[in-house]
């Protein structure tokens, strides 16, 4: 990590999180000669850099790490309360928009929430990666499974590292009767999750460092920046970017990078906040806006063996541990389920006095949203946020549609809790809209330029050759799934069209033949 910038790069990526780092590892494997620049608004907040913070053992160095993500006011004495507090949830790692997340007569997003560290949201995610399905899948994109095996690649996914939990096959078992008939991959099973199981059983939750990995970190031609904040992308007059503005967050100083492509990898609020205080604002940017509409529930599972969970006392009860279990979104029941124990769920629905440990489990059910172009981010001109850059306001409501889905997912899910054990509680609730912290569409992919979307198949801003977006709000479709996976899939298409123009210009350049074919020149 140099202690100054360079004056200039070939690439310069704006954000750390998964799809940043997925444009730096793809870059450094495929165009390795390629000098390129990683810039985060956040400090680094772990050692290896982007690791994920499950991975530190000290409680205590755990929690000061979760406490640098905060935002411009880290360390200010003015930490948020933990939980669900005022219809709003906040949970260690993130911070909370201080207003303009509601606007009057309107559902909101009381609950929209950043992280602002090296890694982003990648250092406190619950890793959980299941592919897209059915309505879900982008359906214009023809090489969307390479993608997302890609990635899956990238981010050490596997649907099998808790198999050997006890009972965790029970657990799926009386989930998949409730959810029979289904295709194979649609299946109720294990959560793919971004986890690597090691020998002696130890757990590595993948981060942004598992997605650079050595390939990335030993790449001498890369560079990552923390508490670097950039604040306007420069293009020229055919909006091709030259470079992007960056302020160092210590000092204050503003410096000018070149750079030939820019990678604005921020998250679905900050990636067009940038773009818009950078004078590049298409008609659909910030629009389309959505998240999941995340209901929960929780179960206590019976401990005791000779305990019968149901009324066939030969069956056998579900032990204390059950790993992490998924029910796929289908277009039938369009949403999105997740079972783990309480020590696994980012949000706390149960006290902790129960006779044994890991006998609770929560539930969560994310429904698609219905889309509409008036769910939107809206920029101001003229007021600032904590670290100087537009405002945002919120536009969002969920639609009768959405209400009717919600309700649909509290049956199933009590269902569910019920075939599970003994459930807490009268009935699910649908937790403050924003919880799912998954947000998308706000520069979402498009196969067309025709004012409804941001960027083309491969995450090029129309109108801006040479400039890519990246992270959940390029995602197009409505989805229940964890949304990571699809995103990293994106910028690994993105990455691969970069390499691919500096190979074919490198071609041309070293062949006099071709290159006189294409300048006319003999």
């Amino acid at each position: 990590m140099p202690s100054t910038y360079p004056s200039r790069v070939d690439v310069a990526i704006v954000g750390s999180g998964p799809t940043g780092a997925a444009y730096a590892r793809i870059l450094s494997e495929r165009a390795p000669a390629l000098t390129i620049a990683m810039f985060e608004v956040g400090p680094q907040i772990t050692q290896p850099a982007g690791d994920h913070v499950k991975n530190i053992l000290s409680p205590e160095k755990k929690a000061a790490a979760q406490a640098a993500s905060e935002g411009p006011e880290r360390g200010t004495g003015g930490a948020q309360q933990q939980g669900i507090v005022d219809n709003r949830v906040a949970r260690p790692g993130t911070f909370l928009l201080k207003e303009g997340f509601r606007v009057d007569g309107e559902t909101g997003l009381p609950a929209a929430a950043f992280s602002s560290n090296v890694g982003g949201m990648g250092a406190h995610w619950t890793c959980a990666c299941p592919r897209p399905g059915d309505s879900e899948r982008i359906p214009f994109l023809n090489d969307l499974d390479d993608l997302l095996t890609d990635a899956e690649r990238l981010l050490s996914v596997t649907a099998h590292a808790m198999d050997d939990f006890p009972f965790a096959d029970v657990v799926r078992e009386r989930l998949g009767e409730l959810y029979s008939g289904r295709a194979t991959d649609r299946a109720v099973g294990g959560m793919p999750l971004a986890v690597t199981r090691h020998d002696d059983g130890r757990l590595t939750w993948s981060g942004s460092h598992v997605i650079f990995d050595d390939v990335t970190t030993e790449n001498p031609n890369f560079a990552l920046y923390p508490d670097s904040l950039v604040t306007r992308v420069v293009t020229d007059e055919s909006g091709a970017p030259q470079g992007v503005e960056v302020r160092n967050q210590k000092t204050q100083a503003i410096t000018f990078v070149a750079a030939e492509y820019v990678v604005v990898a921020a998250d679905a609020i900050r990636t067009p906040q940038v773009l818009f205080a950078s004078g590049i604002r298409p008609a659909a940017l910030g629009r389309w806006f959505n998240d999941q509409p995340q209901v929960v529930y929780a179960t206590r599972l019976p401990v005791d063996a000779s305990t019968p969970t149901d009324s066939d006392p030969s069956r056998p009860s579900i032990a204390r541990e059950s790993g992490v279990s998924w029910v796929p979104f289908t277009d039938e029941k369009p949403f999105h389920g997740q079972v783990m124990q309480m020590d696994a769920s980012p949000v706390k629905l149960a006290e902790d006095d129960v006779p044994e440990p890991g006998s609770i489990v929560a539930l969560g059910w994310f429904c698609a949203k219905d889309l509409q172009e008036t769910d939107r981010l809206e920029f101001s001109e003229d007021s600032a946020d904590g670290y100087g850059m537009p405002a945002v306001t919120i536009r969002y409501t969920l639609t009768e549609r959405d209400h009717e889905n919600v309700e649909r997912a509290k049956r199933e899910l009590k269902a569910a809790a019920v075939a599970l054990g003994d459930p807490i509680g009268p009935e699910p609730f649908m937790l403050p809209p924003g919880s799912s912290l998954h947000y998308q569409g706000s520069v979402r992919m498009g196969k067309q330029d025709d004012g409804t979307s941001v960027c083309d198949l491969h995450s090029e801003v129309w109108g801006h050759p040479g400039l890519f977006v990246a992270g959940n709000g390029v995602i197009p479709t409505a989805t229940a799934c964890n949304p990571t996976l699809t995103s990293v899939a994106l910028a690994i298409g993105g990455a691969r069209e970069i390499a691919r123009r500096v190979a074919s210009r490198r071609s041309i350049q070293s062949n006099p033949i071709t290159l006189a074919a294409v300048t006319g020149e003999s």
